[in-house]
């Protein structure tokens, strides 16, 4: 299962209806773990789909980076609140193989039925990895500079307006929510606090990228790699 060289992020997109196992709860694939499926059943029709084809696409990818069975791995997430183990069915994403941790450090973002994928196998100690994918489309809304957006952030958008707002406001958003995918601190950091302009440790994805469809916007962020 080991790497060599200096480790570099693999990045995947998977369209929407190319994941199975998107039908109601009575249908989620033993493939996942009983927490999993009891978190599915417990969402609604429309996230569940979702929810569940996210997890399949991250196990599977997991899976092949690391030649190993899919249905042979246990999930082993970990949250800055509820602590690590199998028990948890949220936070940043992880596996053992009978009882030992993978060698990979992973993130998984979905928008719009895409999903996108990230993963830097045989990380070094601290490293840790955060994609996210938005559409722009979703960020017309008012009042969502004022909170998401550091005053810098909002002056970058001085005259902008319709579609170029949204995609600007997008790849901002996208390059928070992979920063605090990768430190563990999801949104418990005020996203309004975090400047994202120039900070070192996230690159945008280009139109395209990995698979991506060209109107969403998407970022990955990696401390102590070079992107």
């Amino acid at each position: 299962m080991a790497g060599t060289g200096t480790p570099v992020p693999v990045l995947r997109a998977c369209p929407p209806g190319s994941v199975g196992g998107q039908g109601p709860a009575a249908d989620v694939p033993d493939l996942l773990d009983p927490v999993e499926r009891e978190r599915a059943a417990a969402l609604a029709p429309g996230p569940r789909a979702g929810f569940v084809a996210g997890r399949l696409a991250l196990r599977r990818f997991a899976a092949e980076l690391l030649d190993v069975p899919a249905s042979d791995l246990t999930t082993h997430f970990s949250c800055p609140r509820c602590g690590t183990g199998p028990a948890l069915a949220h936070g940043r994403p992880g596996y053992t193989l009978r009882g030992e941790r993978l060698p990979l450090a992973l993130s998984l973002s979905r928008s719009s039925g895409w999903i996108l994928l990230g993963a830097v196998v045989d990380p070094p100690s601290g490293v840790e990895i955060g994609v996210d994918l938005e559409d722009p489309s979703r960020l017309g809304f008012d009042g969502f500079d004022a909170v998401a957006l550091t005053p810098a952030e909002q002056s970058s958008l001085a005259g902008l307006a319709g579609k170029a707002l949204r995609q600007v406001r997008a790849r901002l958003w996208a390059r928070k929510e992979a920063w605090l995918k990768m430190t563990g601190d999801g949104l418990t950091t005020a996203p309004g606090t975090l400047d994202v302009l120039c900070r070192a440790g996230i690159r945008d994805l280009l139109p395209g990228e990995a698979g991506l469809p060209p109107d969403l916007r998407a970022a990955v962020a990696v401390a102590g790699l070079a992107l």
